[in-house]
Formats: C-alpha cells, structure tokens, sequence
C-alpha cells in the first residue's frame, strides 16, 4: 500500500465525514429504526418470547447491532450513486489520484458513520436495562466482528451504488439484509421455528455473528460459532470487494 494511496484516501474520506457532519440526520436515521425494533419488541413482544434468557433486551441486542448496520450502509449505496451522478468521479478519474482511493473513502465513512450508530443503540439499550459481563477483551472482539460486518455489507453496498439506475434502487437492496436478522436467532431460539425456516435459519451467516457477539456479552466462550461466525465474514468481504472492484473498472473504463 503506497504512501500516494492513503494520502489521497485520507483526502477523500476528509472530504466524505464533512458531508455526514452537514447532515447529522442520516446518522440519526439510521439509528431510529433499529431503536424503534428494539422498544417494540422489548416492550410488546418480548414477555411473549421465551429464550431462556434472564432479559429480553439481552437477547435481542446483537440482532439489532446487525440491522444498524444493514440500515446504515444504504446511505453509502446512496452517496456514492449521488457521486457518480454529479459527476464527480469523472473529475477524480481525471486527477492524478489513486483511483481505488474513492471506493475506500466511502468504505471507511460508512464504517465512521456506523459506529456512531452502534454506540447510539447500545446506548439506548443501556438505558432500557441491557446489562453485559463482557470485559475490555470481549468488547473489542464484539467491536472487530461488528467493524468487519461493516466491511463486508459496505461494499456489497458500493456494488449496488455503482449498478443502480436511480437513486431508490441504490438504497433498495438493504432491505433483505435488515430482513434477515427476523429469519435467524437474533429474536427467538431456532429450535421454535418449522423444519424449512429453522435449517435456513441456523445456516444463514447472521446467525453464527449474531450467537457469537451474544455469547461474548455474556462473557462466555464463543466455542465454533465466533469461526462460523468469521469465516462467513470473511467470504462475503472477499467477494463483495473483488465484485465491487470489477464493477468500477468496468464503469470507469
């Protein structure tokens, strides 16, 4: 990685977090959503839901950290089609920069932005009685697997920005990644769901991520599930940035 690359992408993700700071509300938005999930099922459905926990909020947490995520990195698929629009990319190509550079400053404010998120729907659900035994060494492992979650979902997110034909269709394919979290673990136990439901929900990734980030906020050891959990990180961050790499040397040339 040469010094040329991460002065430009320093640069442009400068250039990136100035617009979140003018638009504080999509950071905002972003959290709502997941926060509103949260009270509702806490308050309305969770005395309903039996999942051996000694609270519901507890339980439903790391669920409602993935769907953070999945709301957040739509603004990315949604700013970088803005780019391509304006025309600022054109501009960019025409500079002596590292071209990849533009991906990675989106990348790296989609990660900035969703952290802020993150901690704004922890901090909600510290006040609705979320309550962990982690210490300083779990809390890092849940911030790593959230942050490489992050990385896998943005650019998947900078595929759809990059292919989409209007600026709708560029956040729109964030919907089945915050509908899968409800085929999973994330609000009830696999082992109350239909033969069909249950053998996809306990194959899917966000339930390997979902039971690790759980077992390390309770301070337990997250025995195969945090490497199920990694590897299909790992998977869906490699092809995601190998196909968004493609998409935007074929869009650039």
């Amino acid at each position: 990685m040469s010094t040329h690359f991460v002065g430009d992408t320093a640069a442009l993700t400068g250039r990136s977090l100035r617009h979140i700071t003018r638009s504080v509300d999509t950071i905002v938005t972003t959290a709502v959503m997941p926060v509103a999930i949260m009270v509702l099922f806490v308050v309305v459905f969770g005395g309903a839901i039996d999942t051996g926990a000694s609270s519901y909020v507890n339980y439903m947490l790391p669920g409602i950290l993935l769907i953070t995520i999945a709301s957040g990195v739509a603004y990315t698929a949604y700013r970088l089609f803005l780019d391509l629009q304006s025309g600022i990319f054109e501009r960019f190509q025409s500079m002596p920069i590292a071209r990849s550079s533009m991906l990675w400053a989106h990348v790296l404010t989609s990660v900035v932005a969703n952290l802020v998120s993150l901690a704004i729907v922890v901090g909600v659900a510290l006040l609705m009685g979320f309550r962990t035994a982690a210490g300083p060494g779990a809390w890092l492992g849940v911030a790593g697997m959230l942050v490489l979650f992050t990385l896998a979902l943005t650019w998947m997110a900078v595929i759809a920005g990059l292919s989409a034909k209007t600026v709708d269709g560029a956040s729109a394919f964030s919907y089945p990644l915050i509908l899968l979290p409800f085929i999973s673990s994330a609000f009830a136990p696999t082992e109350t769901m239909p033969g069909p439901v249950r053998w996809f929900a306990e194959n899917q990734p966000v339930t390997s991520i979902v039971d690790s980030i759980r077992a390390l906020f309770a301070g337990r050891p997250a025995d195969g599930d945090i490497w199920t959990a990694l590897a299909w990180c790992g998977v869906l961050l490699t092809a995601a940035y190998a196909v968004a790499i493609i998409t935007y040397r074929r869009k650039a040339a």
